[in-house]
Formats: C-alpha cells, sequence, structure tokens
C-alpha cells in the first residue's frame, strides 16, 4: 500500500517509456477509461497533420492513388501484430455495429435451415441490437444465453442453448460490464461442434489480450480501433473473416468499393475476391491513418508485454481497492483470477454514478459507469503507471470517505 512501492515498480517497468508517446495535456489526471477511449498517440497527431495539409490540402484528388488500398493494408498490420490472423482476413472499415450486421446477415445466410442467433442476455446494447433486427428480417429469432454477471459465459451455460437450429453464436470476448475474459478457443469449437458459425466480438479486447483468430479456428469477428488501439473518438472498426469461409459468403451491403474491379461501373456486381467483399465505400483516410498509427505503437510494444503489465496493473488494483475501497461499500464485480480478466476492472458501488462524477470534477480521476452501480477502471498498459493505480485508487478512497460526492446532482446525466 506504501507509495514508494509503486515508484519502484514504475522505475522496473520495461514499458515505461511508452507512457511519453501520448499526449497528456493536464499532468495532474489520472485517466482510467482507456478501455472506452484511449488517448491520443503524439505520432497520430503528427500524422494527421501531415495527410490534413500535405495530402488533403496538396494533393488532392490524386491522394487517392495512395489511400484506396488503406483499409486492407491496415487491416492486415492490425492482424498480425495483434489479432494473430494471417493477412487477407481482416479489413479496416466502417463501424463495429455496421461490420456487425454485415457478418451476422452473411452468417444466416451461409448456415440454410437454421434460423437462431444465439448472443449472451448481458451483451452490449448494440450487439443484441443488430443481433434482433437481423433475425427479424431473415424470419428468424435470437435466443439469450443467461450468464453469470461476473464470470461471464461458460461452456454449460452455452451448452443448454444449442441444437441443430442454431446457425450462429456471438459472444464478447471480454465482458464490457465485469471485464470476464472468455474462454476462445473452448467455446469455438463447442460452437463448431453443434454444427453453427461464431462471431466474436473483440471490442474491449483488441489490443489489450491475446485473440489467436487463425489458431483457434474462429470464423468470423469484429471490433473496434478507439479504445487499446487509440485511434480516437469514432474511428473505423474492423472485421475478420476466416479464409476458409471468405469466398462462400456475401455482404448484404453492395457498394462499389467491395465490387471486383470497383473503376469498371459498367458491369453487375461481383463480389471481390476475399475480405475485400466486405468493403461499401470510401473509407476515412484519417481514420486509418489512426489506426495504423495506434497499430504501430502497440505493436512496438508487443502484445505478451502489453498483457503482463496490465496483469500487474490491475492485480495491484484490485489489492488496492480491497484494502482502501471495501470498508467503505465498494464490491470486485469482475473476476478475481487475473488470468480470467481482461484489461479492466469493476467495481459495484450504490452510489456508483456520483461518485464517478465527483473523481472526474474534484479528484482529477477518470473513471467511467454503468448503470446501475458500476465504476469501470482501465489502467492501460501503454498509457497507465502504478503510481497512477496507487494515486487513483487513494483520491477515489479519500473522496468517499469524505462525502463530498453525496451532493453531486445527477439529473442530467448523458455521457458518463
Amino acid at each position: 500500500m506504501n507509495r514508494d512501492d509503486a515508484l519502484a515498480r514504475d522505475a522496473q517497468d520495461p514499458l515505461a517509456a511508452l507512457r511519453d508517446q501520448v499526449v497528456r495535456h493536464d499532468p495532474d489526471l489520472i485517466y482510467l477509461d482507456g478501455n472506452s477511449l484511449g488517448m491520443l498517440p503524439v505520432a497520430t497527431r503528427d500524422r494527421l497533420a501531415h495527410a490534413i495539409d500535405q495530402e488533403w490540402g496538396g494533393e488532392l484528388i490524386r491522394g487517392w492513388q495512395h489511400w484506396f488500398d488503406l483499409p486492407i493494408g491496415v487491416g492486415d498490420r492490425l492482424g498480425s501484430s495483434l489479432l494473430g490472423a494471417a493477412e487477407g482476413q481482416v479489413v479496416v472499415c466502417d463501424t463495429i455495429t455496421v461490420n456487425l450486421f454485415k457478418l451476422a446477415w452473411a452468417a444466416m445466410a451461409a448456415r440454410p435451415g437454421r434460423s437462431v442467433i444465439v448472443t449472451d442476455a448481458r451483451n452490449f446494447p448494440t450487439d443484441r441490437y443488430v443481433l434482433e433486427g437481423v433475425a427479424d428480417h431473415r424470419g428468424g429469432s435470437v435466443r439469450f444465453v443467461d450468464t453469470d454477471p461476473v464470470h461471464g459465459v461458460d461452456a454449460a451455460a452455452l451448452a443448454a442453448v444449442l441444437d441443430d437450429d442454431v446457425a450462429l453464436v456471438e459472444l464478447s470476448h471480454v465482458d464490457y460490464r465485469s471485464g470476464a475474459l472468455a474462454d476462445l478457443a473452448a467455446l469455438t469449437k463447442q460452437v463448431h461442434d453443434g454444427g453453427a458459425l461464431v462471431l466474436w466480438d473483440l471490442a474491449h479486447s483488441a489490443g489489450a489480450v491475446a485473440v489467436d483468430l487463425d489458431a483457434n479456428d474462429v470464423d468470423l469477428a469484429v471490433g473496434c480501433t478507439y479504445k487499446y488501439l487509440n485511434a480516437g473518438p469514432g474511428a473505423p472498426g474492423f472485421l475478420y473473416v476466416s479464409r476458409r469461409l471468405v469466398d462462400g459468403l456475401e455482404s448484404p451491403i453492395r457498394g462499389w468499393w467491395g465490387q471486383q474491379d470497383p473503376f469498371d461501373m459498367d458491369q453487375p456486381y461481383r463480389p471481390a475476391r476475399g475480405v475485400a467483399r466486405f468493403l461499401s465505400g470510401s473509407q476515412s483516410v484519417p481514420g486509418m491513418y489512426a489506426v495504423d498509427s495506434g497499430v504501430d505503437l502497440l505493436g512496438r510494444a508487443g502484445l505478451p508485454a502489453l498483457r503482463a503489465k496490465s496483469l500487474a496493473l490491475t492485480t495491484y488494483l484490485v489489492d488496492l481497492a480491497d484494502e482502501w475501497l471495501s470498508p467503505l461499500g465498494f464490491e470486485l464485480r469482475s473476476p478475481r483470477d487475473p488470468a480470467r480478466r481482461g484489461g479492466h476492472v469493476v467495481l459495484g458501488h450504490p452510489d456508483a454514478y456520483r461518485i464517478g462524477a465527483a473523481a472526474v470534477r474534484e479528484a482529477l480521476v477518470v473513471p467511467d459507469v454503468r448503470p446501475p452501480d458500476l465504476i469501470r477502471l482501465a489502467p492501460v498498459a501503454l498509457t497507465t503507471s502504478f503510481t497512477d493505480v496507487h494515486d487513483g485508487v487513494a483520491r477515489l478512497r479519500d473522496l468517499v470517505a469524505g462525502g463530498s460526492h453525496e451532493t453531486i446532482d445527477v439529473s442530467s446525466r448523458r455521457v458518463t
């Protein structure tokens, strides 16, 4: 619990120098919300300035000569560096919501005679909404797995809802509420044994934990880039389609970028070969550059080193919370076993929203809150020090012990 211990850990941290690679306007701010929005890398700021001034400003339309292939090129770098995916299977495009729709629709079409989509009853709302929409349009239904609120989905819960009617199982690799890390390899095999396809949501795992899509025989995956990949608010999403399946799947959105020859405009639609068929229209060039810079920064650190530090940071946070926050009414709502956690830790408290708002306004600590009573804390390996964790938990302790959060007005809350 001694701050000197945190300083000693920082002195031995092989990734410590990377903390200087992100923009920090307020050195006193402790940012623990990187699982919602990653910090801005210095290299990204500089690359975007060049792209806007020199490329857009100077090259104008001529820039498309090297912009056009960015979705596939950046996707290949993302796949090989952080997803365990060989080239030709990952494309950066659109948003995670649009990509989820495209892949879920394609998967349902690829399993004729099966009409059920399975997902987690506590899954992120967008996942549930999209899947329900796809099922409605295709005359099917969604069947929900009743999962543990702390430990997430497991084989027994999944087995209870699998049968010969299931076409697709869609699950989150890391639970957005609890941070529980699903057994991707075992659950993927279980789904395949039942004859269905599997689609993984990697929103809270890409860049934070090992995924190994190819080695684990994953069929489909989607993810976002504005969290651990630090590509910025509203940055493009990505999708993965195994090369085993891709030429047998069809995107429900037929755009000219997904055509075999986009500039052969008099021909009927013919889907491009490979994962490019899931492109639709022109993609954001600044967004592509931001993803590429984020992937480059994480790639230089190496995912094994990032994961090792993440485990150390979250374990340290849990230890501090046990000692300092539990007596104040906080409860751990994440798996206690670090190997079963993703990159964030969740604490429950009856007054979570007021505490979260007061932490930002009064203590210069930025967590986030999920209703009804959860506070999420994400000490990101790339940007967070052990001293940040120590001081952040200490500030939360002092805030709640002093009771100043009790005066916070929550009537106009919208974004946490």
